[in-house]
């Protein structure tokens, strides 16, 4: 059944969130701040290496580079665009208003664990990859390896964050969910060039959100969501010419 990935994707962040709360009761504030720069350095490297996974390549026994160009166009149009929607703000307004929804208006942490929790979740490669098989083909062993390792990734930030960590359920079914219906409706349209630019992408984006969660918020990640339209918008243009 198409979308079932999804599905079990949402359930396995709730109870992995579910989980972390629970959790998260008996650990000291030291051992929150240490957890979370490991989970931080983490999602540094699983950015880096989806980026490398798709920059790098081998010809004819030497490492070379491609889509560079794209990777900086991408991001740069992407800040333009994103700046001024100012996305970063309305994401957080939607943490604010599940704040408040839930009666949690004291809990400092709850829109930080909505936000980082989400990025980190929606946007790698394998939520667009997974997504794509699951509306195309029906596939969806993709996602339920990706539900696996969200449960973990949302039971950490949980136990850090709280409960605004486990609400990242609300936007990966929303999502994924939409991915896996356009997929269905146009995803004989869609090239495998354009899935691993995508991916390739939204690998850079899962970077940033390792540095804001190693860091501290360094990078308005939100607003830089945008930079995933324009490997559609290139591959558009480029079957025009």
């Amino acid at each position: 059944m198409k979308g079932l990935g999804t599905i079990a994707n949402t359930v396995a962040v709730i109870l992995g969130g579910i989980a972390g709360m629970m959790f998260g009761k008996k650990m000291t504030q030291n051992f929150q701040d240490s957890l979370m720069k490991a989970n931080g350095v983490a999602v540094i490297f699983i950015g880096i290496s989806g980026v490398l996974q798709y920059m790098m390549v081998v010809s004819e026994g030497k490492i070379e580079t491609q889509g560079t160009m794209l990777l900086v166009f991408s991001l740069c149009i992407g800040a333009i665009l994103g700046e001024f929607l100012d996305i970063e703000k309305r994401m957080e307004e939607l943490g604010e208003f599940l704040k408040r929804k839930v009666n949690r208006k004291n809990d400092n942490l709850f829109v930080d664990g909505f936000v980082n929790t989400s990025l980190i979740i929606c946007i790698g490669a394998m939520a667009i990859v997974g997504s794509m098989q699951d509306g195309l083909t029906g596939d969806a062993s993709m996602l339920f390896v990706k539900a696996i390792l969200d449960a973990v990734i949302v039971m950490i930030n949980a136990s850090i964050f709280g409960v605004g960590a486990v609400f990242s359920a609300v936007p990966i079914a929303i999502y994924q969910g939409g991915i896996t219906a356009l997929a269905a409706a146009f995803g004989n349209i869609v090239s495998d060039v354009l899935i691993n630019e995508l991916a390739y992408v939204g690998s850079a984006l899962i970077f940033c959100v390792g540095i804001n969660i190693t860091f501290g918020k360094k990078i308005k990640v939100g607003n830089l969501l945008p930079a995933l339209l324009i490997p559609i918008a290139y591959e558009l243009i480029m079957g025009l010419i």
